[in-house]
């Protein structure tokens, strides 16, 4: 089945900088569309990046200029590189893999695929 494993998390001081792996099993990386998301306590899943099997990739408003999205093919690996953190950054952030037959979605309810998460803290 397929396995997304976060990795890269941790506690930084508002204006570090983290970078967040995303080992896929099982799931070609290349070829669908594959997302980052986050969650703080007491409040909603909200998407932070997404990028497409053509590369092209998309940033929530508070995300762009300071986070980059990328991949590595032939690791199996997604990236999100966040600079200039800021306390509001603070949440558990998600893996997530687009769903058979959805390929090309730039929305949540096409990735079927999460993982458990990696928790960022700034303070």
């Amino acid at each position: 089945h397929v396995q997304l494993v976060e990795s890269g998390g941790g506690s930084v001081e508002a204006g570090g900088s983290l970078k967040l792996s995303c080992t896929a099993s099982k799931y070609r990386i290349g070829t669908c569309a594959m997302g980052w998301y986050r969650q703080a306590p007491g409040k909603e899943r909200e998407g932070v990046a997404v990028i497409g099997s053509d590369g092209r990739s998309n940033y929530a408003d508070s995300a762009k200029g300071r986070f980059t999205i990328s991949k590595d093919n032939a690791k199996h690996t997604l990236y999100l590189q966040m600079n200039s953190l800021q306390p509001a950054d603070t949440a558990m952030y998600y893996c997530a893999a687009a769903s058979i037959g959805y390929c090309y979605t730039r929305r949540e309810a096409g990735f079927g695929y999460w993982g458990q998460g990696t928790q960022v803290t700034v303070s």
